[in-house]
């Protein structure tokens, strides 16, 4: 684009429309940057130093040059060549205030050809800089939409897609396995970023994301544009397989049906367009017991044992069905953890129930060992649920006694003997936690066990520095995350830090806000 500054002066105003319709820019954004070059070369020509400015009058292309110098109260002033005392403007203009501009007229500038270069660089770069800022603009509300392009080059693999109105990227990485694109084709994405960059805005295109997914299927499902139906997840292996599930807000309609559509039409649309990835179409649940039943079809499942705190669950599967709940590679497994966002461990029924006696065997043998009873009393007590020693101790004595073969006496008896075997167990712990130096402030910060008393010596936590020196996230490491959780970790070593002296009372309870 030329752009030929010394010219008569209303063809400044013809320019600016020029520029204007062939960049799809506003016309005063093109005369501002005309205006910023002119004042780019007056500050050439009477010194980089001073406040000059232009302006161009938007009905007949006039351009008026001035040199602006504010009014100032402090004398000396910090700057001579933009500044001016108001007891000296006073004598060049009476009755100025401070904070106002003694304004200069200018001679126009003769451009010359090095000066006439400059300007029309800053007029190119000004409204390269516009066109840019409008395109981020108008693409940084489209992230989550499907946009179609035709590749224009590759670029290391990546290719760069032509919009029409701007440049995107489609990563490698970002591209189904085995597609390839050559420059024309054309190709549909999903715009999953749109950032302000250096070099321009960066818009990024994605055909691997699961949003690609969802978005197809509200192109091709009318029910889910309409928001009958809601896509409630989504998880993918590219080109493989993925699963989406799906829920209906109205119960007349079949939410995976509608999905699949007449003899799978509308499915295998969206199949075609992401080069032949098997969908599975599943009903979404509340209950997450159910969901990932669901999610791990086409396998059959006997249990699921959820943990909610930590996100976890072991789902118990028949002995024929387990290859088919793996999946090939762990696909199936995988995707359903991804689906559901819980970490998902399959058992057999042959390996549910192996564990089930090993922690029967394990137990009774606890109880035999502290209780000095038989196997018979000790798989009594583990039939009940009882877990530990503590259990024991602590269930009321009607309760114990309430179990068949038990009495009274038989529940008093047994809770003493488990008292007994505490009070030896903690003061052996007890002597060992001295051993190792382990002060008992700790014990007062942190409430905690002999047991644990003893497991922080063993990895060096010894007094309150100690303890104060570790994150939340180590201290659960030490002690396990049955017996910590996130927040109480975190609290426990905020504490710390405030007994050693490491932050005031405020500043604690604003940090321990911030892990919260």
């Amino acid at each position: 684009m030329a752009i030929e500054i010394a010219i008569a002066r209303p063809e400044l105003l013809q320019v600016a429309d020029a520029v204007a319709r062939e960049k799809m820019i506003e016309r005063d954004e093109v005369l501002e940057a005309m205006e910023q070059a002119i004042q780019k070369a007056g500050r050439a020509k009477y010194g980089h130093e001073k406040d000059i400015r232009a302006i161009i009058d938007r009905k007949n292309g006039e351009v008026r040059l001035s040199r602006w110098t504010e009014v100032v109260e402090a004398e000396p002033v910090e700057n001579e060549a933009t500044q001016i005392p108001h007891r000296i403007a006073l004598r060049i203009k009476p009755g100025i205030q401070v904070g106002e501009f003694i304004v200069d007229p200018l001679p126009p500038i003769d451009f010359g050809r090095i000066a006439a270069q400059t300007a029309k660089q800053v007029i190119v770069q000004r409204v390269r800089e516009v066109e840019r800022g409008k395109q981020f603009n108008e693409y940084k509300d489209r992230v989550g939409e499907i946009i179609n392009g035709i590749v224009k080059r590759t670029e290391y693999g990546n290719l760069m897609v032509d919009l029409g109105r701007a440049e995107a990227l489609l990563r490698r990485d970002e591209t189904i396995p085995r597609e390839a694109f050559r420059n024309g084709d054309r190709v549909r994405a999903y715009i999953y970023d749109v950032r302000e960059e250096p070099r321009g805005p960066q818009i990024f295109l994605s055909r691997t994301h699961p949003g690609f997914l969802a978005k197809l299927f509200a192109q091709e499902v009318p029910e889910i544009y309409d928001g009958i139906i809601e896509i409630k997840a989504v998880a993918r292996d590219p080109g493989s397989r993925a699963k989406m599930a799906v829920i209906s807000r109205d119960s007349s309609i079949d939410p995976v049906g509608a999905c699949v559509g007449m003899r799978g039409s509308r499915v295998q649309a969206v199949v075609a367009e992401l080069q032949g990835e098997k969908i599975d179409i599943i009903p979404w649940s509340p209950d997450f017991a159910t969901f990932i039943v669901n999610a791990l079809a086409p396998a059959e499942v006997s249990k699921v044992v959820l943990d909610e705190d930590g996100k976890r669950c072991e789902v118990v599967v028949p002995d024929d069905q387990l290859s088919l709940a793996i999946g090939r590679r762990g696909q199936n497994v995988r995707l359903a953890s991804q689906l559901t966002r819980y970490d998902i461990d399959i058992l057999t029924e042959a390996e549910e129930s192996e564990r089930r006696q090993e922690e029967f065997r394990k137990r009774t043998g606890l109880f035999v060992e502290a209780l000095d009873v038989d196997d018979v009393i000790a798989g009594l007590l583990v039939q009940e649920g009882f877990s530990s020693i503590e259990d024991v101790v602590t269930v009321e004595d009607e309760e114990l006694a309430g179990i068949e073969g038990f009495d009274e006496s038989v529940a008093v008896e047994l809770k003493r003997r488990g008292q007994a075997f505490i009070d030896k167990r903690d003061g052996e712990l007890d002597d060992k936690r001295r051993e190792l130096g382990v002060d008992d402030v700790l014990s007062e910060i942190g409430g905690f066990s002999p047991q644990m008393m003893v497991a922080l010596g063993e990895k060096g936590v010894k007094g309150l520095e100690d303890l104060a020196d570790l994150a939340g996230d180590e201290l659960i490491e030490i002690l396990g995350t049955e017996v910590l959780d996130e927040e109480t970790a975190n609290a426990i070593v905020m504490e710390a830090r405030r007994r050693a002296g490491w932050l005031g009372e405020e500043e604690g309870a604003a940090e321990s806000d911030g892990n919260e």
